[in-house]
């Protein structure tokens, strides 16, 4: 070993003293040689600019890809207790409503039942009959639903201004009537509904507008024999949530009766075609369990009405 240095006057007064090991190349082992202070400090500057510099590059991409990443949707605002129990997998049961009487209304609403459908089609109840019951029962434990009498944008946009949560249109014949009636219960860009008055602010909250297609349900009922025809197309129409299969009208319109063979195919088709598609079944309560048709069956997830609706 041998330790190497130049005199002091040959070094500048901030060089002084600093040593570093080297390899000899004659001796088999090391020298101790002095290096000057400035190149090391010259080399720690690099070494810590670079870092610096890396650093930066670093946070610079990783500021840009969380700045192209989306935010995470806020969940849903689920008040629409039916719905949500669909969602869950869960069946729903409704009561029918045909008197105007806000006290019979609430006895029923308050009864165990998830929805209440109002029933507009087969009967004389108004719109404001509808309002003043839904308000005087505001809170109650069953969901409004309304039938209304068609696919129409001011049948529709009446009971969604109401307060009802749930839109049933009776004698769904064509994809064009199941698009109008998606189209009329839901806010753009989804549908074309109205922003307009109405009790469902007071009802449901401010955010109502934010909130409404989320909590809409969209109930088409396939009731004739050109239905079931079109049945694959109208399952494919986007935003519809429950296919209810008819009791009444299916008769009415084949001219078989239930436990007849055609009768029994038209049913068992909707079955088949609403549960491919992955969309709700309903269907009558006394369907429930039926016997004479054992490939029908209301499934874990579905909606009934306590009667059976023509």
């Amino acid at each position: 070993m041998r330790r190497a240095w130049r005199p002091a006057a040959q070094i500048g007064p901030k060089e002084a003293f600093v040593l570093d090991t080297v390899a000899d190349s004659h001796q088999n082992g090391y020298s101790i040689t002095a290096i000057p202070e400035e190149e090391k400090s010259m080399k720690a500057k690099r070494v810590v600019i670079g870092a610096v510099i890396c650093t930066a590059q670093c946070l610079a991409i990783a500021w840009v890809m969380r700045a192209q990443q989306k935010p995470a949707a806020a969940p849903a605002k689920i008040y629409n207790t039916a719905k949500l129990k669909l969602m869950q997998g869960k069946p729903i049961f409704g009561v029918t409503i045909e008197s105007p009487d806000p006290n019979i209304y609430c006895a029923a609403a308050n009864s165990g039942y998830d929805f209440t459908w109002i029933e507009m089609q087969h009967s004389t109840l108004t719109y404001a009959d509808a309002a003043r019951m839904i308000w005087a029962c505001r809170g109650a434990k069953a969901t409004p639903f309304l039938r209304v009498p068609d696919a129409t944008e001011s049948d529709i946009q009446k009971a969604t201004d109401i307060g009802v949560l749930g839109v049933i249109v009776p004698t769904v014949d064509t994809v064009e009537k199941a698009e109008a009636a998606v189209k009329w219960s839901k806010y753009p860009p989804v549908g074309r509904r109205s922003m307009g008055g109405g009790q469902h602010k007071s009802l449901y909250g401010d955010d109502y507008r934010q909130t409404a297609n989320d909590n809409m349900i969209v109930v088409i009922m396939i009731e004739t024999p050109i239905g079931v025809a079109n049945a694959e197309k109208i399952a494919a129409v986007p935003g519809i949530d429950v296919i209810f299969a008819a009791s009444g009208d299916l008769g009415n319109f084949s001219g078989h009766k239930q436990g007849e063979p055609e009768y029994e195919a038209l049913v068992t088709r909707i079955h088949d075609v609403t549960l491919k598609a992955g969309i709700k079944l309903g269907g009558p309560q006394m369907w429930k369990n039926r016997r004479t048709t054992p490939s029908f069956r209301l499934p874990r997830s579905g909606c009934s009405s306590r009667r059976a609706l023509a």
